[in-house]
């Protein structure tokens, strides 16, 4: 399809500075239903994914958090942030002093919002990509991995990438708010939050873990 304009994804959202990350003001939908009709719209067909890019997720959120308060995680290197989404974890990796990051989704409404989300946070250095599972990872130093595991057919796609990043010396972590398909007795935890859900009224005990 052709690329999505800036001016559909600002028509159809709300600025929203997620609870466990007030430093980032992120364009959220404030209707899901109308939105994904919109989408549907300005695709001009019936059949396309859900707006998964305008939601804060909360592995997101925690992954965000994280390399927040600990900058020198992403400090002055470049970084993946892997199935961007809004451009959450991204813009907070640019807050803290990563020198570039490259966003990556297959959705091209999320490409567009990664932009103009980077651009309302004043993050330079943020460049939206598309798949990047078919092949070899980028060059970076670090992947950032949010809510990449919600069902067994992305997380056998992703997870054999993610290990291959590793072995070859990029530090992965990856942001879960314990869903079944990960693996977790392969990772190790680095820190845990309570993140208000996206879904519901309560909070989701989310993890950030690191691929050893």
């Amino acid at each position: 399809m052709p690329d999505v304009p800036p001016e559909f994804i600002r028509a159809h959202t709300r600025p929203v500075r997620p609870e466990l990350v007030p430093e980032v003001e992120l364009l959220i939908a404030a209707d899901v239903v109308a939105l994904w009709e919109a989408m549907e719209t300005e695709q001009g067909r019936t059949s396309t994914d859900p707006p998964f890019w305008a939601a804060a997720w909360p592995g997101g959120q925690a992954l965000a958090r994280y390399v927040l308060d600990n900058p020198q995680v992403v400090a002055g290197g470049r970084v993946l942030d892997l199935g961007a989404g809004s451009g959450l974890v991204a813009v907070a990796a640019v807050k803290a002093g990563a020198a570039e990051v490259l966003a990556s989704d297959v959705d091209p409404f999320a490409l567009t919002a990664i932009a103009v989300n980077a651009e309302e946070n004043g993050a330079a250095g943020i460049t939206p990509v598309g798949d990047v599972l078919g092949g070899d990872s980028p060059d970076v130093a670090v992947i950032l991995a949010g809510d990449v595991c919600y069902d067994r057919e992305m997380t056998d796609r992703v997870l054999p990438f993610l290990e291959a990043a590793r072995a070859r010396g990029a530090e992965v972590l990856i942001g879960d708010p314990g869903r079944v398909y990960l693996p977790e007795d392969r990772l190790s935890s680095v820190a845990t939050y309570e993140v208000p859900d996206t879904e519901g009224p309560g909070v989701r005990r989310t993890t950030v873990w690191r691929l050893p």
